[in-house]
């Protein structure tokens, strides 16, 4: 029998990344590991972006800051409210193959 698939939690950091968030997200939808959970942090973008992307994949949590609290700090507020055994932190610039995790 299998084991289940430990829970991962995919933290991406926004800061008006227009359309290369969507384009990250949807990547790691297509990944072929299936137990994860994405999480988005925006930086108090002005190009909603975030809202986007949270209108194109329900299943993302968003979080909006309410100011920019630059890198360490916006991943911070993703991995506080991380649930996964595992964490990974993407930039919304990166495009992921489906077998990286």
């Amino acid at each position: 029998m299998k084991e289940k698939e430990p829970l991962i939690s995919i933290i991406i950091l926004n800061y008006n990344a227009g359309n290369l968030l969507t384009e990250c997200v949807d990547s790691v939808f297509k990944s072929n590991y299936n137990n994860l959970e994405v999480i988005v942090v925006d930086n108090v973008s002005k190009d909603d972006s975030h809202k986007n992307c949270k209108e194109k994949f329900q299943k993302i949590v968003l979080i909006e800051n309410k100011k920019n609290l630059g890198y360490c700090g916006g991943n911070n507020v993703g991995i506080e409210c991380a649930n996964g055994e595992f964490l990974v932190i993407l930039n919304p610039d990166v495009v992921v193959d489906p077998d990286w995790l």
